[in-house]
């Protein structure tokens, strides 16, 4: 089963090249998705010296692994953020991510960029009971969000009901940072792929970025990287690491319907929607969540949502198949800002499945905050607040999680070694002198053995037999076939074994 956003088929090369020197800089950005582009471009507007440091190449993290939707209310209810905060603190969610949309919208218009963007409207529905739309209604109404009672027929689903929000958005969040990215590389934003950053050492009046190649010395050091790199217990015990998958068909009869839709089934959310690739019309389909590292079977999940789309559409072909993470914070908002009081160090977390505006709005919210700059909503997010009555239930939950599998894990051997037989493209956690192993065997037989302890914080990788890699079920870091890091908080690698 090939793993491949749809997004990567149309996309243009950057080519940005590999940091090779010391530097010295203003600010230091890790990770040049959304977060991290977005950033440094509101930085550069003010003079700043940047450096943008991606592991892998420009957009093919997280943020090229998206939905490419673009809405102003986010994974939760209005009602829901309501009953744990209050309507004021609804009102300035919705604004500040209307803000965010707005940056987009004008960056594709000023810089002209072709990122296939579209205004939509937004369907939510649910045929489950899951959703109260009588208190959803009255709270977009107090806060003067534009909406309309969904009716049957306006939708090509069945549901009990449903709310339409005019004037939301869509695009290829692949191209948008691709081209943004060129925009804003010169002198003065350096940006530079593959150049992972190894050690984070912060001292009193700067910090040090260590690379394989090089060191980065800056006043500032922003993590632009969707959960902070490294051992940050006051934020990793406050998150939950989550993966969700999409895939791309094509349709029989051509009736690609208009518009993003969010449909509540049993239990379950699944986000659809129409995206025209080189003049072809697909239908995308995202959802089938789980905890990253403790799926039994990867493949199942993304044939649940093949299974959904053949019950409501009639599929020709499957054509596209991939997977995206994100990070639920414990109060339902992201963390955003400066790491600790005093702390030279800024990041940006939490963003659930509502990553791209959030992702937008965190890298204006950084770049005031470097500058100084008072904003409206950074208090609302601030990265360092404490609420422990709002993030109580979900603050237990996560880390009842973590420490059940921790034990879970422990008390269980894996394959004794000598019992193992691996088919092509697979990988197994096994027992060799009462330590364990990651093995895999490629496409062509050749095996690779590495640690299978994460070494973020001592938890065991589990393989991803969709995705081919090994995943972290703790705190969501994820390794590639041969050991190296993909994302997550974890510095280094699997460590490989001879």
């Amino acid at each position: 089963m090939e793993t491949k956003p749809i997004w990567s088929e149309k996309s243009i090369k950057t080519n940005f090249p590999q940091l090779n020197k010391n530097i010295r800089v203003d600010v230091a950005i890790i990770g040049a998705g959304i977060t991290g582009i977005t950033t440094a471009e509101q930085l550069k507007k003010h003079g700043h010296k940047i450096a943008v440091l991606e592991s892998r190449a420009v957009g093919k993290g997280t943020s090229g692994q998206s939905t490419g939707n673009l809405y102003a209310v986010t994974e939760y209810p209005n009602y829901e953020i309501e009953e744990k905060y209050d309507l004021e603190t609804v009102n300035k969610v919705v604004q500040s991510r209307k803000a965010a949309l707005d940056y987009i919208t004008n960056n594709i218009s000023q810089f002209n960029i072709d990122c296939d963007f579209q205004e939509r409207s937004m369907f939510i529905f649910e045929n489950d009971g899951d959703i109260d739309f009588d208190k959803e209604k009255s709270v977009a109404q107090k806060i003067g969000l534009p909406f309309t009672a969904l009716k049957n027929g306006r939708i090509p689903f069945n549901f009990n009901e449903g709310i339409e929000y005019p004037n939301q958005a869509q695009f290829n969040p692949l191209l948008y940072i691709q081209h943004m990215a060129k925009h804003l590389h010169d002198e003065k934003c350096s940006i530079y792929e593959n150049t992972r950053v190894l050690e984070i050492d912060e001292k009193d009046e700067h910090i040090i970025l260590k690379t394989e190649t090089a060191t980065v010395t800056a006043n500032y050091v922003i993590h632009a990287t969707h959960t902070p790199m490294g051992l940050h217990i006051q934020y990793h015990t406050t998150l939950g690491p989550y993966r969700e998958y999409g895939i791309g068909v094509k349709l029989r009869n051509n009736q690609y319907p208009e518009g993003i839709f969010w449909g509540h089934f049993e239990n379950k959310k699944y986000s659809v929607r129409s995206y025209i690739l080189n003049d072809e019309p697909y239908l995308l389909c995202i959802g089938s969540m789980h905890k990253v590292g403790q799926a039994k079977d990867n493949k199942e999940h993304i044939r649940e949502l093949e299974t959904f789309v053949k019950h409501h559409f009639e599929v020709e072909r499957i054509t596209h198949r991939w997977g995206g993470q994100n990070y639920k914070s414990a109060d339902l908002l992201p963390y955003i800002g400066q790491k600790s009081a005093g702390s030279k160090q800024y990041i940006a977390t939490g963003f659930s499945t509502d990553g791209l505006i959030y992702g937008a709005l965190a890298g204006m919210l950084l770049a005031d905050e470097i500058n100084e700059k008072k904003n409206p909503f950074a208090e609302l997010y601030k990265a360092s607040r404490h609420q422990p009555l709002k993030a109580a239930s979900k603050f237990a939950k996560e880390n009842l999680n973590v420490a059940a599998q921790l034990i879970k894990d422990f008390s269980m051997p894996g394959f004794d070694s000598k019992d193992v037989d691996l088919e092509l493209g697979e990988g197994k956690i096994v027992q060799v002198d009462g330590k364990k192993m990651a093995i895999h065997k490629d496409e062509i037989g050749s095996i690779t053995k590495l640690s299978a302890i994460c070494p973020h914080m001592g938890c065991t990788v589990h393989w991803n037999n969709a995705e081919k890699s090994w995943d972290c079920p703790c705190h969501g870091s994820r390794f590639d076939a041969a050991g190296c890091v993909i994302e997550g908080p974890a510095f280094h690698g699997l460590a490989k074994i001879k």
